[in-house]
């Protein structure tokens, strides 16, 4: 590799010498490669001038051919020595595969049928002076190792061009679908604080870092809700955020400390008018980014078309565990009874915590009990520090999820708006954390004196786009569809 580089170096102190700026200012680019062959007909004798990496080059003699790739897609390009010169032909051999090119000319087409630019001019705007990754099988560039692929994803975006871009791409339109989704129904887009004086809306350990100036610590942001809820108490009667959010939490397939997620809130409305709200917005994105609702995800078969199936959280760990918790009213009763089916327990959580880790035995991962989507709703008052009790229960929240393929998509609630009962379940957060749950929720004042001015009944849902993103992708990490993950530290 220091050969190689060594070489490019001298290329570039070539050119140099020959009075060639290898890094110009400007591209005159009036045509990409892809409206070049769509539009050939239309463009035959008029110079068009393109721009683009090149991906390879084959002297013949006298004439040269060579392939420019832009974000469009790829042309070959034809250099003749009469067409060029001697000098800018003889330039060629300064080249490197990975230079960034303009090609001025016309268009033909060669004996073979390949669209083809004849070039009369050529220019390099940015010399390459690393090697692209080596050729794989069938002579296309190919760069097959995860850990290097997401650490340096520029050369992920080259080498695997077919299958890295269109994952991205289609990223991007699963985040313009869901805007166009919810504009069309009357939903603000708002931003909310990153840092934050206090984090909540989550159950997730945080980020801290300092403030100068104002010589405080700070948290980065482990959910937009609660300051999403303070806009409905403004007046604001439907609002979303796409938010970046940080949780200071594990890597695994499913999760990355850094991540995107969709909160939106609507007054007057409970949580299963949020249920219908989520089953049409997610058919609508995969109708749009795939063209379908229905797919198959690392082999199984879903289908987003709404309604999607609803089941009480109580009965699908009963049918699939064979716990049924309501029979277990204490934390150390429950944790018995885990241990006897073969679970392993966590001595600092409390009985709402374990019940939601029988829940992720059921629905996430790849031994997921249940692959279809589903909403499981119904959940373990103290497991819900932000949602509203369910009339004529005395320990169940209306709260849900929603699951697909092995990934939990997003959680919901009818939002608590009663402010003494915030308060309480606030301070009863306050209690699990001294006992070791580090991941309770801490007690907002600010956030309660809004409250008290008035929340309107209203249901909200939180949804991540990256695990949507690897549903509609059919990718089995998330890092794989994070442009630059965060990764371990290289030792």
């Amino acid at each position: 590799m220091s050969d190689e580089r060594e070489a490019r170096l001298e290329k570039l102190a070539a050119l140099r010498e020959a009075g060639i700026e290898p890094y110009p200012t400007r591209s005159h680019r009036d045509t990409m490669a892809a409206d070049a062959l769509a539009r050939y007909d239309e463009l035959q004798g008029q110079t068009i001038t393109i721009a683009g990496r090149l991906m390879q080059l084959r002297e013949m003699g006298k004439a040269a051919f060579a392939h420019l790739e832009d974000g469009s897609g790829r042309i070959q390009i034809y250099i003749k020595r009469d067409a060029v010169g001697d000098e800018a032909f003889r330039r060629i051999r300064l080249l490197d595969l990975g230079d960034i090119l303009e090609a001025t000319g016309t268009l033909f087409t060669t004996r073979t049928g390949e669209k083809t630019l004849h070039v009369d001019t050529y220019t390099i705007l940015a010399k390459s002076l690393a090697t692209l990754p080596s050729k794989g099988a069938g002579g296309d560039l190919k760069l097959f190792d995860p850990e290097v692929r997401q650490r340096k994803r520029y050369l992920d975006l080259i080498a695997n061009r077919e299958t890295g871009v269109p994952i991205f791409l289609a990223r991007a339109k699963i985040l313009a679908s869901m805007r166009d989704f919810l504009n069309a129904r009357g939903f603000v887009e708002v931003e909310t604080p990153i840092l934050q004086p206090l984090y909540g809306g989550a159950t997730a350990r945080p980020f801290i870092t300092h403030h100068n100036t104002l010589d405080r610590d700070l948290y980065l942001r482990i959910a937009p809700e609660l300051y999403l809820k303070r806009l409905l108490v403004g007046g604001i009667e439907r609002v979303y955020e796409i938010a970046r959010n940080f949780r200071n939490e594990g890597v695994d397939r499913s999760h990355n400390p850094e991540f995107t997620m969709m909160e939106c809130y609507q007054a007057y409305a409970d949580y299963e008018d949020v249920m219908r709200l989520v089953e049409d917005m997610y058919a609508y994105i995969a109708q749009q980014v795939l063209g379908t609702t229905k797919f198959d995800y690392l082999g199984v078969p879903v289908d987003l078309t709404p309604p999607w199936k609803r089941i009480p959280l109580r009965e699908a760990i009963l049918e699939f565990t064979g716990i049924d918790y309501d029979q277990y009213p204490d934390r150390d009763t429950l944790a018995v009874a885990m241990g006897k089916a073969g679970y392993t327990v966590d001595p600092k959580l409390a009985r709402g915590r374990l019940i939601d880790e029988l829940k992720d035995t059921v629905i996430k991962g790849e031994t997921a009990k249940l692959k279809d989507p589903v909403f499981l709703y119904d959940y373990p008052r103290d497991l819900s520090p932000l949602a509203k009790q369910k009339p004529g229960t005395s320990d169940t929240a209306e709260r849900f999820q929603a699951f697909a393929g092995g990934l939990e998509l997003g959680n919901a609630f009818t939002e608590l708006n009663d402010p003494l009962d915030q308060r309480a379940r606030f301070e009863d957060q306050a209690r699990q954390r001294a006992g070791g749950d580090d991941e309770a929720q801490m007690l907002d004042e600010d956030y309660i004196e809004a409250l008290e001015v008035g929340l309107p009944p209203a249901g909200g849902f939180g949804g991540g786009i990256d695990r949507l993103a690897m549903l509609l992708t059919n990718q089995d990490s998330i890092r794989e569809v994070i442009l630059f993950p965060t990764m371990r530290e290289v030792k």
